[in-house]
């Protein structure tokens, strides 16, 4: 049965409930029959909290840092309130207030209909404006993506009120801004409901091991288990979004210290200045000896020499800019020289031969080997158009180098593998003089080349060295 009455309502009413009238587009009847079923539902009076204050603040608290979920940000603000600022400021004031919050909201902008800077104040108590900032600024960001997109510039706390300004950007930084201010912990959250049984298995786990579980990425822990070093952090390219040689050396450090300490590989990491301070629990000396120089290694990656020194339970990386400056010096020059191959083995040996001016640094040569031989190979590559690397063409590359830097070299295909013999080396040796440096530059490059042409699949087996006394160098090399 539909019973009509007459009613009277004054100006202030009839405002307040505008947004019900536009949600139900314009029908008042519909309208007036959403707010007595909210009121008949909450069974409480006009302006009692629908939980208590305990309950409340405690829900409020376990939300802290979780965004909203669209759904329920769209039935408690209305999205076609972006059409007007003081209408969103009008109907926030009064449905908080109906709850009895005693939150004081303003917003202040520079366009009531498509604002380009947006200003929110709000006082009263701390857990709950802190979550009314969150919701809002949630519904401002998420409704103007397709307008005109705003982003969090900066959220400003005070004792008994905060401000957050918003300004024009573009979608991608409003997403990322609204995650950064007030959705820290929702992708943790989503992805621990995603997969309950598995977080808590892994959860469990470092409790019981008192946080001495280590978590690597699978590719990562295969080059472990292959006995090589991995030539890059898979998790710091992904965390960093971008390829680890165009990371810039501090955010690398930072991002090197999120990561060793997170996994556990590490128990703590100090960065001071360029330098590099590493704890670990390790016992044994090989291990530490390659932890050693992954590290080397991921930062030469990312373009910077380091020297690298352990004592019983820490790792000291040293940069070495000096060094690092006169090898960016001939990469560049090889880079940029016209003569290509011929040029570059001019420059290799030239620097060898004059690089005693430069201190005792081991792992550091080890990085100049290799930077210097993946420079080779790229300009051979360019000046003989290979498209692809196969053992019969690193083989020819190597014979024509050789060739022309004098060094005696033979080549024997043994099955699948490849045996490569050096009977004399002119770089190494002067006269009756053999230089070990010399030498062990010479081999990483050697090894450089190699990784360069086949990458992870080139497995190398020394058999003989020059530097351990024997009469010749011969390596295998295995390709999988």
């Amino acid at each position: 049965m539909i019973v009509t009455k007459h009613i009277s309502l004054d100006k202030d009413c009839v405002e307040k409930m505008e947004p019900y009238v536009e949600r139900h587009s314009g029908n008042f009847s519909a309208a007036m029959r959403e707010i007595i079923d909210r009121a008949g539902k909450s069974g409480l009076p006009y302006n009692s909290s629908a939980i208590g204050n305990s309950l409340l603040k405690w829900m409020l608290m376990e939300t802290d840092d979780i965004l909203v979920p669209d759904g329920v940000l769209d039935e408690l603000i209305n999205p076609i309130l972006m059409n007007s600022m003081k209408k969103l400021e009008e109907y926030l004031s009064y449905k908080f207030g109906e709850l009895g919050w005693n939150i004081d909201l303003v917003l202040k902008y520079d366009n009531e209909k498509l604002p380009s800077d947006v200003l929110i104040e709000i006082k009263g108590d701390t857990q709950r404006i802190k979550f009314v900032a969150c919701i809002l600024s949630q519904y401002l960001v998420k409704n103007s993506l397709e307008r005109t997109p705003l982003k969090i510039r900066c959220v400003i706390n005070f004792s008994d009120s905060i401000k957050v300004e918003l300004s024009r950007s573009n979608k991608d930084e409003a997403h990322r801004s609204l995650v950064t201010f007030f959705g820290g912990m929702d992708e943790v959250i989503r992805a621990i409901k995603s997969n309950p049984d598995f977080w808590k298995a892994i959860i469990n786990r470092h409790v019981l091991s008192n946080y001495n579980m280590v978590t690597l990425h699978r590719n990562y822990f295969e080059d472990l288990l292959a006995n090589k070093i991995p030539l890059g952090e898979i998790t710091i390219e992904t965390l960093a979004k971008k390829p680890i040689q165009e990371i810039p050396l501090k955010e690398m450090l930072f991002l090197i210290k999120e990561v060793y300490e997170t996994s556990r590989v590490a128990d703590r990491v100090e960065i001071d200045k360029e330098n590099i301070i590493l704890f670990h629990n390790y016992r044994n000396k090989e291990a530490i000896e390659k932890l050693k120089k992954i590290l080397v290694m991921l930062l030469e990656a990312n373009g910077h020499l380091y020297d690298a020194k352990s004592t019983a339970n820490i790792i000291v990386l040293t940069h070495r800019p000096d060094v690092g400056i006169k090898i960016n010096e001939i990469v560049d020059n090889l880079k940029t020289s016209n003569s290509k191959v011929d040029q570059e083995l001019i420059m290799f040996l030239t620097f060898l031969k004059g690089f005693k001016d430069i201190p005792d640094i081991p792992l550091s040569l080890t990085v100049l080997g290799r930077k210097i031989g993946r420079s080779l190979m790229q300009e051979y590559e360019r000046e003989n158009g290979i498209k692809s690397w196969n053992l019969e063409t690193f083989k020819h590359a190597f014979e024509t180098i050789n060739s022309r830097i004098h060094v005696e070299s033979e080549w024997k295909l043994e099955g699948n593998n490849l045996l490569y013999t050096v009977r004399k080396c002119n770089i190494a040796t002067e006269g009756n003089k053999f230089d070990t440096y010399i030498c062990h530059t010479a081999r990483e490059a050697f090894k450089g080349a190699l990784n360069y042409a086949f990458g992870n699949r080139a497995g190398l087996e020394i058999r003989k060295l020059l530097s351990h006394g024997d009469n010749l160098c011969e390596v295998v090399i295995q390709i999988h």
